[in-house]
């Protein structure tokens, strides 16, 4: 049980250095959104899509190592949690002391990854708010007002003015 438990700290610990280093990520993403660098962006995607990808791999051995535990302490793999685990571990303090520190810390860093995620999730929405402004602003530049120019019958000609900026002749 002890070499189970080992490799159980081990592989949190290893998912809770991949999570920080997506957070260090997260704020470098920042910086790069508020600055519209889209190539900085593309190579950060590249690097969370690659600690994602380890973070599958670790999520894959985790609950390896928690199956093996679930196994020798007789209870349910479904219901096995770090939480319980901790729990079913009563008469081992130093055990439950070590898996609660690793728990908490992976909450901290959790809930630092979300407090990011929500930070630059904004950020990006209004980037692509000022984007849809342009864009109807560089529309609205390129339409003429009507002209209030009215034929014999006394209807709108409908005439726009010029597509250009300035009408001065040159």
């Amino acid at each position: 049980m002890a070499s189970l438990m080992d490799n159980l700290v081990e592989v949190l610990e290893a998912e809770n250095a991949q999570y920080e280093k997506l957070v260090e990520l997260s704020k470098v993403k920042k910086q790069a959104i508020i600055r519209t660098n889209i190539s900085e962006l593309e190579k950060i995607t590249e690097q969370e899509q690659e600690i994602s990808s380890l973070l599958r791999n670790l999520d894959i051995r985790r609950d390896a190592v928690l199956k093996d535990m679930a196994d020798v302490l007789g209870k349910d793999f479904e219901e096995m949690t770090i939480t319980r685990l901790i729990g079913y571990l009563g008469g081992q303090p130093k055990e439950q002391e070590r898996l609660s520190e690793i728990r908490a810390k992976l909450l901290t860093t959790g809930n630092q990854m979300q407090e990011w995620n929500r930070r630059n999730g904004e950020l990006l929405d209004q980037a692509l708010e000022m984007v849809e402004f342009d864009l109807t602003l560089f529309k609205s530049m390129r339409q003429a007002p009507e002209t209030a120019n009215y034929n014999k019958n006394a209807c709108n000609t409908g005439d726009l003015l010029g597509n250009s900026g300035f009408d001065a002749k040159q």
